[in-house]
């Protein structure tokens, strides 16, 4: 039986989203606080409440504060003409890092941002002064909490997983299913309930021919 949908891996800790992706395109879409630096003509159509009006063709004005799309951040996004410059989420600032490093596992990162790994690592596209930071947090965050999430997807054979999963992001809710896909096949297989092993389909047709041509 086909499924309806096949997951297609994120590629968001790389340097670009794969479109093909659910989970990518989700995160592309989370907002990000943005300021202008330059007046951006006709773009107040858009953005009605910040615009300067018809006598200024409709053009966002300097300084401007704004909420958009991570996609259209990156975008607009250019260190040459500068065009807009780009505020950190607080839980990528220096005080959540510094709760990151003293105790990452205490911290709901499902609740501060479901793709808290992917939306990180987009962020190092706009080349701020704390990139280094940033991306030594994510890796330490990471490395903190990636012991306990996979001892508790070992240790929860038919249990309700709700509760564990609960506070990780969706790259850890992955790395959690793949935990217990490993212990349910491993249950299966101490109890003889594996599936066997059978000779594939192209050799069954190779025996076949090799046996009709030993006939004739």
């Amino acid at each position: 039986m086909s499924e309806a949908y096949f997951r297609v891996e994120s590629g968001a800790l790389g340097p670009q989203e794969n479109f093909l992706s659910l989970d990518d395109i989700l995160m592309s879409h989370e907002k990000l606080s943005v300021r202008t630096e330059i007046p951006m003509p006709r773009l107040g159509a858009f953005f009605l409440d910040r615009s300067g009006g018809a006598e200024t063709d409709n053009a966002i004005p300097e300084g401007t504060k704004l909420e958009l799309p991570l996609w259209l951040a990156k975008g607009l996004f250019d260190n040459k003409r500068r065009i807009l410059s780009v505020e950190l989420p607080k839980i990528y600032q220096e005080g959540w890092r510094t709760v990151f490093s003293a105790d990452a596992n205490v911290v709901d990162l499902h609740k501060m941002g479901p793709h808290f790994y992917g939306f990180g690592s987009q962020l190092l596209h706009f080349d701020s002064p704390e990139n280094a930071d940033i991306s030594h947090s994510l890796l330490q965050t990471f490395v903190g909490r990636f012991r306990r999430i996979m001892d508790s997807s070992q240790n929860a054979y038919n249990e309700d997983t709700s509760a564990l999963v609960a506070r990780l992001d969706e790259m850890e809710r992955g790395l959690f299913q793949t935990g217990q896909k490993g212990l349910n096949d491993f249950q299966c297989w101490e109890k003889g309930q594996a599936s066997q092993l059978t000779a594939s389909n192209l050799v069954q047709n190779y025996a076949k021919r090799k046996f009709t041509d030993m006939e004739d």
